[in-house]
């Protein structure tokens, strides 16, 4: 069985956006991006959280490693989330687990904002810190793949594309909403008032506002897909990952070979570059934050755009072309700032519009996958591409710059072109279709 050519949305495949439909985009959209910023948001506090959560005795670079390491913890903990929310989400509801998901971001990034320091409690507070990472971890590796589930069954065939390219576009949203708070808190506070108190303002204000998320979730109606499938008992009747691994392994691996391009996209052009320009042409780093926030608002647009095309053009052509002017942009920049520095700005919110070619990648992997299975087959492929290459590749690209200063933008023009040669292996839109 060839599961890249699976049925894609098997139910009214021509009826128009209803206000249903955009209520449920815009929910789903802003309970993504609330989830994305609870999860990033630790990295931006990273310096206070290790001077009060850690031994003072203890050297700052053991102090920075073990912080780091808590929030890389997140990442380990998303493929083990991911597997179980997507488990019971094919057997007894998106729904319930898409609210779970952000419930279960929530409440751990309140209680961080309100967990007592190394100096109250000594030990305790390092482990219960990490204990709120990992369920975080777990929360987002639910999250992601379930919203782009929800949000595809939700709509019409035809506008999967421009579900999932906003939904995806919330998502990159609260990384910006993140960076946005941390430079308030910073502009707003001494070093003396955050290390105080103020450092807590941005956990609990995001664990509120999930909360709330959670709640208006609960207005959402079940997919119409999974009422089908339930209706006429179509639903897995063994563990739906088992029948991944089985029968969808071609993909499985399309699917991972696709993130793998996404991670190069999101951690090497929009996490990684602001340091790494900063240090290379010596640009000022407030100047490059300046920049990395418009290329990320340039990423969030790009999405919306990308799924919309994706819809109307193909997923196929979408990546392929989507992946190219990535990997040419970027190499472009980072080229021309060698010359004149001073276009950070411009060139950088081009590069990150052009990021937003990895909106196309969900609707791929949603078509990849039929519904019985298709929350398992997503997750799994997801967040186990998503932990290995996303935890690898800052230190991959880090040790590549030992030996060649030009590491970012070939290590991002490579997997742009595998990511638009394994766009090859979709199915032309005229084969979706058909299905």
């Amino acid at each position: 069985m060839n599961s890249l050519n699976s049925p894609q949305i098997p139910f009214v495949p021509h009826r128009p956006l209803a206000a249903s439909d955009h209520r449920t985009l815009t929910l789903a959209a802003l309970g993504g991006a609330l989830e994305f910023y609870d999860f990033v948001i630790h990295v931006f506090f990273a310096a206070a959280i290790g001077q009060l959560f850690f031994p003072p005795t203890i050297p700052d670079w053991l102090r920075q490693l073990q912080t780091f390491g808590i929030f890389a913890a997140g990442y380990l903990a998303r493929p083990l989330g991911g597997v179980i929310l997507a488990h019971f989400g094919d057997l007894v509801g998106r729904k319930r687990m898409f609210t779970l998901s952000v419930l279960l971001m929530a409440l751990p990034t309140l209680l961080m904002g309100l967990l007592p320091t190394f100096g109250a409690i000594g030990i305790a507070a390092p482990v219960l810190l990490l204990v709120c990472r990992v369920l975080q971890g777990a929360a987002v590796g639910g999250e992601v793949p379930g919203a782009w589930v929800f949000v595809s069954e939700h709509v019409p065939p035809r506008h999967v594309g421009y579900a999932c390219g906003l939904l995806t576009g919330g998502l990159t949203f609260g990384i910006l909403l993140g960076s946005l708070i941390a430079s308030g808190v910073n502009h707003h506070y001494s070093h003396a008032e955050i290390a105080a108190y103020a450092w807590r303002i941005p956990f609990v204000i995001g664990g509120l506002f999930g909360i709330l998320s959670a709640f208006l979730r609960r207005w959402l109606d079940e997919t119409p897909v999974f009422v089908e499938m339930k209706a006429r008992r179509s639903l897995a009747t063994e563990v739906p990952l088992k029948t991944v691994l089985r029968e969808h392994g071609r993909a499985v691996i399309v699917s991972m070979l696709l993130t793998w391009t996404l991670t190069a996209a999101i951690v090497v052009v929009i996490l990684m570059t602001p340091t790494l320009v900063a240090k290379r042409f010596r640009i000022d780093p407030a100047a490059a934050l300046q920049a990395n926030s418009a290329a990320t608002l340039c990423l969030c647009v790009g999405c919306v755009v990308a799924g919309m095309l994706a819809g109307r053009i193909g997923t196929r052509r979408t990546i392929f072309v989507g992946c190219l002017l990535l990997g040419a942009s970027y190499f472009a920049m980072l080229r021309h700032l060698a010359a004149d520095p001073g276009a950070l700005l411009p060139l950088y919110a081009v590069s990150g519009f052009f990021v937003g070619a990895v909106a196309a990648i969900p609707v791929a992997m949603v078509n990849a996958f039929p519904p019985a299975v298709r929350f398992s087959g997503i997750s799994f492929s997801y967040n186990v591409a998503y932990a290995v290459f996303g935890g690898l590749t800052p230190v991959f690209v880090s040790l590549m710059l030992k030996w060649n200063p030009s590491a970012p933008e070939l290590y991002v023009a490579a997997l742009s072109v595998i990511g638009a040669l394994t766009s090859l292996a979709l199915p032309r839109t005229s084969e979706v279709a058909k299905k």
